[in-house]
């Protein structure tokens, strides 16, 4: 499953990355400072983002590894994407973690609990961690691989529409 329609996977499993990471980073950090959204549905909508999302980045890192594989001599800003896109997995298990213990919070703040504050903090300041240091790195990874592929386009296109 390298290539789709003739296109390159990972350039079509990226796209999703970029989207359902940052989205559900956002959603766990909403999660984690409002009860009222960990007690609704919004819990569960985050819960299944973060599965999808662990579950799709692996198979993008292996898409990206197959297409790094094609270069024979790929270059140093496309060698840094590489490497940052396989450190994306363990961003993508952190915010699969955090989802889950922002569902076992949801039923721990049932019960009458004195260590309930203390609970909520710990996930709030987990989540916020996780989430920030998550979309930094969809960013980081990003701009290294478009680097990559339009540095040099454009300052092709730029030179031949000069004259």
């Amino acid at each position: 499953m390298t290539v789709i329609n003739g296109l390159p996977a990972h350039v079509l499993f990226v796209h999703a990355i970029v989207i359902l990471a940052p989205l559900t980073a956002v959603l766990e950090i909403i999660c984690a400072l409002w009860a009222g959204a960990r007690r609704g549905q919004l819990v569960w909508v985050t819960l299944v983002l973060a599965v999808i999302t662990a579950i799709l980045t692996p198979i993008t890192i292996q898409a990206g590894n197959w297409l790094y594989d094609l270069r024979r001599s790929p270059d140093a800003i496309l060698q840094e994407h590489a490497e940052l896109g396989d450190t994306m997995i363990y961003f993508s298990v952190a915010l699969l973690v955090v989802a889950l213990a922002l569902v076992a919070l949801r039923y721990a703040e049932r019960r009458d609990n004195s260590r309930r504050v203390l609970y909520n903090a710990i996930v709030a300041v987990v989540a916020i961690l996780v989430g920030v240091a998550s979309m930094v790195q969809v960013y980081r990874i990003g701009d290294a691989g478009a680097q990559s592929v339009w540095s040099k386009e454009i300052a092709h296109l730029t030179s031949t529409n000069k004259g």
